[in-house]
């Protein structure tokens, strides 16, 4: 099986789920996806702000079920909006490379979306701190590893 796969209903087959680096699976992985990306935005500072209450709120919910797939969604869903505001930030229009296709030289390109992306680090910063996801993390990459033999 290949993940992410997005005929699968992550919430009723948890073991599915594979944590991964980064933010794989974001746009796949449901029903999460469809939970998650109408909260998140980077447009500007005062959604990104309300983005990241809605997906800390978001977060909560699922710390409190005991939701480690939701809770894991949750922390890629603001490690994006981090990521995606640094490079708005970084790069004018958050392009890398040039018309010709030539790398770009970061710089300082949007105060507005640097901003944005503090707000968002602060919150990933607190998820990845939580002591609720942090044994919900290791109790499910435990299981894994038993299931694998």
């Amino acid at each position: 099986m290949s993940f992410p796969d997005a005929s699968i209903d992550y919430r009723q087959h948890p073991e599915c789920y594979r944590i991964g680096h980064g933010e794989r699976g974001v746009f796949h992985v449901q029903p999460y996806k469809d939970e998650l990306l109408p909260l998140w935005a980077i447009r500007n500072e005062a959604d990104a702000r309300q983005a990241v209450r809605d997906l800390s709120a978001r977060f909560r919910g699922y710390r409190e079920r005991g939701d480690f797939v939701g809770m894991d969604m949750t922390r890629k869903y603001l490690q994006m909006g981090y990521t995606r505001a640094r490079r708005y930030a970084r790069y004018p229009g958050g392009r890398k490379r040039d018309a010709t296709g030539r790398q770009r030289r970061p710089g300082n390109a949007d105060a507005e979306k640097a901003r944005i992306a503090e707000h968002y680090r602060s919150a990933l910063d607190r998820l990845r701190g939580d002591k609720v996801y942090q044994q919900a993390k290791r109790e499910y990459q435990r299981r894994l590893r038993s299931a694998r033999g």
